[in-house]
């Protein structure tokens, strides 16, 4: 894989349609971003001013060149080239969302979303997969030096105060959310990235279960 700057990073060149192993939910995610960024220009347009970040630290991740590439077609090079898996994408929806709420100035924007989204995925993809890339490789699929994506990681998990722990029925209800979005314009079905909850709380079960033997037989 080539080590691809913002400036080519276009979408007639890396959007990988039918993709047979693509996941709905990077389809689903793209159009609820997409659906964020446009309120947010339409209040910035009846304000008659530039969405611009409030706070300070927010604003690493503005970009003095945004890609030339659509929200799904960046979301879909990440997948083909990290196979991340479902509730990756999830659990980086949840980071967003706890981000705009850590810091309500913050809007996502043309300028910020794509470093946003190769911060949020890489942090969850390290919180939730057992095997992953370095950070260099992330880099290097989001058209970023590796120094850039070190520090969009640490601003990152300063800004979310090192609180990434995603429990069950958080990532549950975010399913839901994705879902519910993907049934106003279709009625599909995420492919249940809420089977990786169900195996979480088997294993939490099985762990419970573990534990009480454990207890009984020392």
């Amino acid at each position: 894989m080539l080590n691809i700057s913002p400036r080519k990073l276009r979408s007639d060149l890396y959007s990988y349609q039918d993709e047979p192993d693509m996941p709905l939910v990077v389809s689903v995610l793209a159009a609820l971003i997409e659906r964020h960024m446009a309120r947010n220009e339409r209040i910035s347009r009846s304000s008659r001013r530039v969405i611009l970040s409030k706070d300070a630290k927010t604003r690493v991740f503005d970009a003095h060149e945004a890609p030339d590439m659509t929200i799904e077609s960046f979301l879909e090079r990440i997948f083909r080239y990290t196979k991340a898996g479902p509730s990756v994408y999830v659990v980086a929806y949840v980071y967003i969302d706890r981000l705009c709420q850590n810091y309500p100035g913050f809007k996502i924007s043309p300028s910020n979303v794509h470093r946003l989204l190769i911060t949020t995925i890489m942090v969850a993809s390290k919180y939730v997969e057992d095997m992953n890339y370095r950070n260099s490789y992330f880099a290097r699929v989001g058209g970023l030096t590796t120094k850039e994506m070190n520090k969009l990681e640490v601003d990152f998990l300063f800004m979310m105060g090192f609180k990434l722990h995603v429990n069950v029925s958080v990532f549950e209800g975010y399913c839901c959310h994705l879902e519910r979005e993907v049934s106003i314009g279709g009625g599909y079905h995420i492919e249940r990235a809420l089977r990786c909850a169900e195996e979480i709380k088997l294993s939490q079960c099985v762990d419970k279960r573990f534990g009480q033997i454990a207890r009984i037989t020392l």
